[in-house]
């Protein structure tokens, strides 16, 4: 859905605590949700960036885009949630609405095959377009598809979204979101599950549904054939980009290249492992060059020197396009050393609740996080911001009334 559907809701979610601080007085126990503070605080060194950013005006747009990160947990904060099955219940919600996506999504491209012909519809960011991106839409269906996962009694529906929420993330073809879905099903089989498998069974289960999700679709073996192909030899052709010879002869760029080599050809193509590769290696160049590992260039700020970079290595125009594609990184290049640490400070947090608790989904949830910011920037995106810090919020949010405790007390 458009971006504007994200503010509207944001609005509303403000607006309704609001008015239920001023009914129920809820100021009076606000803030003693320590978890919660974390991302006001990563929010308030944004803010601070603008005193030492390389670029004012994009700092300042993208502190209206990370308003999230300051809004959604002050409405935890003074809007608790009473109980852990109303947790339970919002996530429920959340699940269903997703089925819902799933279906679109697969009718869209049925449709969309039998006009053009084309299967490409069926794959990656054609399934799903460029903008609302099918790695991160593989983060949201994983999760969906663990909360059904996870109910007890399923119904045949609760099998179907199962199936068809399966079908739609081996379609998006994300090779580090697959993989570790894969590993957080054979975890929640050893670990979480109540029922005894045999650990024999469980390894084969897993290993069949991976080698069924690349082997059935040529169109997803091949770009794991790409990642292994360009790194097994240096200056492999790309057959994918180049077969068509419209833009003649493209050659893979391998890890070890996007590492060592210090000029690149205008037809050198950077797979997905090598970019991210190529991403670190300009961000330490960074570290060494320009004094940013307290302050960062600012927020959203590091674009200049990403272009400075791309022109130094004689990269083809429009690699300066991409971010860092790597959360971590991302956040230490803008907003210095201290929003890395504040980060990792919300994943740990988020992440030890979710042992000590066995919760599931909510491991889960971090899991895929964690994976995912190492090959994304995934918070500098409205509906990445938006995802991230409800779903934090939601998970370490107090499962206690303390407003009703506090009126009993009095």
């Amino acid at each position: 859905m458009p971006y504007i559907f994200n503010s509207i809701a944001t609005i509303f979610l403000a607006t309704y605590t609001l008015f239920f601080t001023i009914k129920n007085k809820a100021y009076r126990t606000a803030f003693s949700n320590k978890a919660l503070l974390f991302p006001i605080i990563l929010y308030v060194l944004m803010v601070f960036s603008l005193l030492w950013t390389k670029d004012f005006a994009l700092s300042q747009s993208a502190l209206i885009k990370e308003l999230p990160f300051l809004i959604i947990p002050v409405c935890f904060l003074f809007v608790p949630i009473q109980k852990t099955e109303e947790k339970n219940k919002i996530l429920q919600y959340y699940s269903w609405a997703f089925f819902g996506y799933t279906i679109f999504y697969l009718l869209k491209a049925a449709i969309r095959y039998v006009i053009t012909k084309d299967s490409e519809v069926f794959f990656y960011h054609e399934l799903v377009t460029f903008d609302v991106n099918a790695i991160h839409v593989s983060v949201y269906v994983s999760l969906s598809f663990f909360i059904f996962y996870i109910k007890k009694e399923k119904t045949i529906i609760d099998s179907m979204a199962l199936f068809l929420q399966f079908v739609l993330l081996v379609l998006l073809s994300s090779k580090n979101i697959l993989f570790v879905f894969f590993i957080l099903l054979l975890v929640y089989s050893l670990f979480f599950s109540k029922r005894q498998i045999k650990t024999k069974t469980i390894l084969w289960v897993f290993f069949t549904l991976i080698l069924l999700g690349i082997g059935l679709f040529q169109r997803i073996s091949q770009r794991y054939l790409e990642e292994i192909v360009s790194n097994g030899h240096e200056k492999t052709i790309n057959e994918r980009i180049g077969s068509d010879g419209k833009d003649g002869v493209v050659y893979n760029v391998s890890i070890k290249e996007a590492w060592e080599k210090e000029k690149f050809q205008q037809n050198d193509y950077f797979p997905g492992a090598a970019l991210r590769v190529y991403q670190i290696r300009i961000f330490l160049e960074m570290l060494q060059e320009d004094p940013i590992f307290f302050n960062g260039y600012g927020l959203n700020a590091s674009g200049h020197k990403i272009t400075e970079k791309r022109k130094e290595h004689n990269l083809y125009p429009g690699y300066e396009n991409f971010n860092f594609h790597n959360q971590y990184i991302q956040f230490f290049a803008e907003i210095g050393v201290i929003g890395l640490l504040i980060l990792l400070i919300i994943l740990f947090i988020t992440i030890r609740k979710s042992i000590m608790t066995k919760d599931f989904v909510s491991f889960s949830f971090t899991v895929l996080m964690i994976s995912l910011f190492l090959t994304e920037s995934f918070l500098s995106r409205q509906r990445g911001i938006v995802f991230f810090i409800m779903m934090y919020s939601l998970i370490n949010a107090k499962d206690v009334n303390s407003i009703t405790s506090l009126k009993n007390k009095e």
